[in-house]
């Protein structure tokens, strides 16, 4: 509940009033033909103490520095800093006494030359002024940052105002979606849009949210997965799609999971899983190759040739091609005998402490490849061929079914990306939706009947690859990122208890 503004707020609105006594609009008015702050930088001349061009630019007041009749401000706009300049013989007595009444966090226009002062700082000598709009939130006692990870998280405009890079970072995850985009409308498919409400929780493996409509008087599921509308739209005759949007999933969150996180599905007729590696090393080398140059520019270096970046203290080199590993092979190297081998592979479980009795084979092979195998993968690889149980939705390897066409991506142990050689036989499809794998709930299983899905496939559906990407993870390792809620703009978190402030800033404290 709202209360009576606290003494800095208080403080502010008194200037707001002595802003509007003076005749001016404390939340400002259309601003045209402003430039990017980057963009006026780099028309500073050479030389110091020469007045360049005169610009126009908006942003909000990080720093300001009186000094007398001469006061310098520092303003922030989503392309970068610069000083600002203005002496009291320059302007009239109006605008100076609108700048007297100006705080930290307000956002103001401005018109003048742009310069180096004497040494040699870029700076824009103002000549014009206009408020556009007055912050009635005291910022951050520090200009350059809020160490408080949870008050960031919570005010996610904090961050983007006072932590360095994070608009940076922002505008890079908007640059890797467009860059994914391109790579696949220039292969000539088509980007949709399919229900987020669905009937049945399929096409993945996970906890739907449920939900009730009144009208209809039915529980609907958030979707989990894109996958089995796409796959109808491809019966019906579109045969390169894709879909980049929000999946929802009623799990734990940690480091890499969000309940709420961005996905993208492709499927290509006439292709196949093999198909889908070609594509996925063009996906996230274009991207990579995205942030490499955008970061060069950025420093004023040339883009390097190989796609070498960080990740913590390590590396990952994304220049193509990738290594590409069948799941038997690495199973047989890291837990040291043959997934073919129930024996011994019940006799590893049972030392490792995984639960064996009344469990399919193919479940505590799952567990045994997680434990052993994904943490030691550097990649970027292709895992390939997993056990067919697995994967219900896969089409079997010819001549051997207990093999599915699928791969997985990895990097340093994250999975990035999931593919199969879709099943398009709908007789096969309808028996394993109605066999749960043993061994998994319900809501742990893909095999989830869709009759409509089935009813679809019977129509007939190409031979077809299909792709999952998950595009937040990808962001985390495209911009070294460690925490998924980096690079969400506002991740979910547990409700703050009510503070009692009216709306303002909330308490932020100094860094020390």
């Amino acid at each position: 509940m709202s209360t009576a503004p606290d003494r800095l707020e208080a403080v502010r609105i008194e200037k707001l009033q002595k802003i509007e006594a003076l005749g001016h609009d404390p939340w400002g008015q259309r601003f045209d033909d402003h430039l990017p702050i980057r963009e006026v930088r780099a028309k500073a001349p050479a030389e110091n103490g020469i007045d360049g061009e005169t610009v126009r630019v908006a942003g909000r007041i990080l720093r300001r520095n009186d000094r007398g009749k001469l006061k310098f401000f520092h303003i922030l706009d989503m392309s970068g800093q610069i000083q600002l300049m203005v002496s009291k013989a320059d302007i009239d007595e109006n605008a100076w006494a609108l700048i007297e009444e100006l705080d930290l966090g307000d956002i103001i226009g401005v018109d003048g030359p742009v310069k180096r002062t004497r040494t040699g700082e870029i700076t824009i000598g103002i000549k014009a002024l206009q408020i556009l709009c007055k912050s009635l939130a005291q910022p951050p006692e520090k200009f350059h940052g809020v160490e408080d990870i949870e008050i960031l998280l919570r005010h996610r405009h904090l961050d983007l105002i006072y932590t360095e890079g994070v608009v940076e970072r922002m505008q890079l995850r908007t640059k890797i979606l467009q860059s994914v985009r391109n790579t696949l409308n220039e292969r000539r498919f088509l980007e949709v849009e399919t229900p987020v409400l669905h009937a049945v929780a399929g096409g993945a493996a996970a906890r739907p949210f449920i939900t009730h409509h009144n009208t209809l008087d039915i529980p609907l599921y958030l979707r989990i997965a894109l996958e089995l509308h796409l796959k109808r739209l491809m019966v019906g005759g579109i045969e390169r799609v894709y879909e980049m949007s929000r999946v929802f999933r009623n799990e734990g969150i940690d480091a890499t999971h969000n309940p709420e996180f961005t996905m993208i599905e492709i499927y290509q007729a006439y292709g196949n899983y093999e198909s889908m590696m070609d594509l996925t090393e063009a996906i996230i080398t274009n991207a990579a190759r995205v942030v490499v140059t955008e970061r060069a520019k950025l420093a004023g270096t040339e883009a390097p040739e190989r796609l070498v970046m960080p990740w913590g203290d390590k590396e990952v080199d994304f220049t193509p091609p990738w290594q590409r590993r069948t799941y038997g092979d690495l199973f047989r190297e890291h837990v040291g005998v043959d997934m073919a081998d129930s024996a011994a592979v019940t006799e590893v479980a049972k030392k490792r402490g995984i639960e064996t009795q009344g469990v399919h084979p193919d479940v505590i092979i799952s567990e045994l490849f997680e434990a052993y195998v994904e943490d030691s993968l550097v990649g970027p690889v292709f895992v390939t061929d997993y056990p067919s149980s697995l994967c219900p939705l896969t089409k079997r390897k010819r001549g051997n079914p207990d093999i599915a066409e699928r791969f997985e991506l990895f990097v340093h142990g994250m999975e990035l990306a999931n593919a199969y050689t879709e099943l398009n036989d709908p007789l096969l499809q309808e028996e394993l939706f109605r066999t749960q794998l043993a061994g998994m709930s319900e809501e742990d299983s893909m095999a989830k009947m869709d009759t409509e899905f089935v009813t679809a496939l019977k129509t007939g559906m190409p031979p077809a690859g299909g792709l999952g990407i998950g595009i937040d993870r990808l962001i985390m390792l495209l911009l070294n990122c460690r925490s998924i809620r980096d690079v969400i703009f506002f991740p979910l978190l547990k409700p703050e208890a009510p503070r009692g402030i009216s709306g303002g800033t909330p308490e932020v404290p100094s860094p020390s």
